[in-house]
Order: C-alpha cells, then structure tokens, then sequence
C-alpha cells in the first residue's frame, strides 16, 4: 500500500496542518520509506514463536503486605499545628 499525495493531504487536514506542493510530495517520499522500511517485519519467520503479553519479565517489587502496629495517636498529633486529643484540626475548606 503505497500513500498518495492526496494521503498525506488527508493526514495535514487531520491534524491541521498545511504544507507546500514541495513539502507534500517530500513526505509522500518519507511516508513510503517508512512502509518499505516496515515490510521487512512481514518476511520474519514467526512460526515458532509465542505470543507475549509482556516482552520481559515482571516480578512484583513492593514489600510483602504484612500487620503492622499503626503508629500511636499521640505520636503522629504532636508535630500537628493544630489539634485535639484524637484528630487534627484544619481550616474550614467548604463554605
């Protein structure tokens, strides 16, 4: 499938854009290339080979989910600006 001038004024319409008469006939060029460049994909031999969902290997990386003791009240209050004996205390936000 080759692209046309007429492709590549399509795309510029899509996206925008304007090009010169020049500039046009320039990415038709490149436009193909690109495909050629890309058909070499359709002469690998991909008989043999699986289907991925991930091309490497993922391992979890994140600690194992374990209880813990929270942290005691007191001690996360005391640096507060504000507070009362078991929350903080912030400004008003809704009206």
């Amino acid at each position: 499938m080759a692209v046309t001038i007429k492709d590549v004024e399509h795309i510029a319409k899509l996206a925008k854009l304007e090009f010169s008469d020049a500039e046009k006939e320039k990415f038709t060029h490149q436009f193909n290339d690109i495909l050629k460049y890309m058909e070499q994909l359709n002469t690998v031999d991909t008989a043999n080979v699986e289907p991925l969902s991930q091309v490497i290997d993922l391992q979890n990386v994140f600690r194992e989910d374990a209880v813990q003791p929270s942290t005691p009240t007191a001690e996360a209050l005391k640096n507060a600006p504000a507070a009362t004996e078991e929350h903080f205390k912030v400004p008003k936000v809704i009206g």
